[in-house]
């Protein structure tokens, strides 16, 4: 078999460190963690606490010997090959107490910002470019003109940021959410980064999917674990203090920042310009991340560290661009689109294949008549309309114990409660 079909099937894994050099962190931050770790165990083995710290076991006992060696841990029994029962002696829970006072996290072992900013500049673009056929089926549930796919393939590929405009009811954030389908290959993140004696959290199960799929690796670093492609959106609550690292005063450790979060895959900046945060001023906090793939952030000690930015940014908004922020910045925005409510011919479209999927029947006059409403009230259709339409008839049918067949008497009692109407 050639060796690039052979690199093909089969993907890349971060190997297991077997020394303590291969961990990139230091020998005595591995030690402190073990003591860490084996004071919150409740089965302090060896072998689970290499389970807790993501280590192979050799390795977790080569850090057990040493703190046995220093008398902070004694051995209680042999259980196997290079698999002893623990426990802490009073010298080593004073040493606990110290070191809790310096980084109060436990759990798998952080990589190094190192090997972290490696990883994600290697996966930062898709192994494979995505073509037409990939971003069609990405946004298939849509109804989208062939324009518009085709500058969305251009910013997917690219990686370049992508700045959405339109009115409100144009599916501009349904659009903004769909890219990250294209995307399909997993990454690797890791659960931590290490930095000098601090830990960023970074593995979030809300905004992290398990890939599940380690199995087809014979061995891996399990300090890291497969993800898809994150997908993070931001709204009106973003701040710019959100931006940074967030230190916990009590756990004594860092939570990654939603840009670290969202490395190698895509960050959607919802409803722009409604934030807490001045337009202005995220733009200016981002101009440099935006242009060089690269972020500052800073720990409670007042020292910076640079971190990959290796995502997708999306800026959606209903506002107009010229209102929100000036012409040289858009010129750094790697693509513009603007979102027009849709035409007659893709509107009755999204109505047709809506009503299939929610399995609502109707006669043909019925679609006609909705049609007919909207120049009638002076009203501009939108692309979010037949969905929301739909859902309003599907309250009745289930408020009435009706069937879900459409009809004029019924649409219109849909249309005046999302429109509005007076109760008298």
């Amino acid at each position: 078999m050639p060796e690039a079909v052979q690199a093909k099937t089969k993907p890349f894994a971060p190997p297991m460190p077997e020394t303590v050099e291969e961990t990139g962190l230091s020998f005595q931050s591995l030690a402190d963690l073990a003591l860490k770790t084996a004071a919150t165990e409740t089965v302090q083995t060896t072998a689970a606490i290499a389970e807790r710290m993501c280590l192979p076991v050799t390795l977790t006992e080569m850090l057990l010997q040493h703190l046995y060696r220093e008398k902070l841990v004694e051995i209680r029994s042999n259980i196997g090959l290079n698999n002893n029962r623990y426990a802490v002696l009073d010298r080593g829970w004073d040493q606990l107490r110290r070191i809790m006072e310096i980084s109060g996290y436990v759990g798998p072992t952080p990589v190094s910002l190192a090997a972290y900013t490696a990883m994600m500049r290697s996966q930062a673009r898709p192994e494979d470019l995505v073509g037409p056929d990939t971003v069609a089926e990405a946004f298939q549930d849509l109804v989208l003109p062939d324009s518009l796919l085709q500058t969305l393939g251009f910013a997917i590929n690219s990686r370049r940021s992508l700045f959405i405009s339109g009115i409100p009811g144009t599916g501009k954030t349904s659009v903004a959410e769909r890219i990250n389908n294209a995307l399909q290959t997993p990454v690797w993140i890791p659960y931590a980064v290490a930095v000098d004696e601090h830990v960023i959290n970074l593995y979030d199960g809300h905004n992290h999917e398990r890939s599940l799929d380690e199995a087809q690796f014979d061995s891996f670093d399990r300090r890291w674990l497969r993800v898809a492609r994150p997908l993070i959106i931001v709204g009106g609550e973003m701040t710019l203090e959100s931006t940074d690292l967030i230190y916990n005063r009590a756990a004594r450790y860092y939570e990654a920042p939603f840009q670290m979060k969202a490395n190698c895959g895509t960050l959607v900046v919802d409803d722009f310009g409604r934030q807490r945060v001045e337009p202005e001023e995220l733009l200016n906090r981002w101009i440099v991340p935006l242009e060089r793939k690269v972020d500052f952030l800073t720990l409670h000690t007042g020292k910076k560290i640079s971190v990959p930015f290796e995502e997708l940014v999306v800026f959606s908004t209903n506002l107009e661009p010229s209102r929100l922020v000036d012409e040289a910045f858009l010129r750094r925005m790697g693509y513009r689109v603007r979102i027009e409510p849709p035409s007659e011919e893709t509107y009755r479209r999204i109505f047709e294949r809506y009503t299939e999927n929610a399995g609502v029947s109707y006669e043909p006059l019925v679609l006609d008549y909705l049609i007919s409403k909207y120049p009638a009230e002076r009203r501009v259709m939108k692309a979010c309309e037949p969905r929301d339409l739909i859902n309003r008839f599907m309250d009745i049918c289930q408020y009435k114990s009706l069937q879900p067949t459409l009809t004029t008497d019924l649409l219109d009692l849909a249309w005046s409660n999302y429109f509005g109407i007076a109760h008298v």
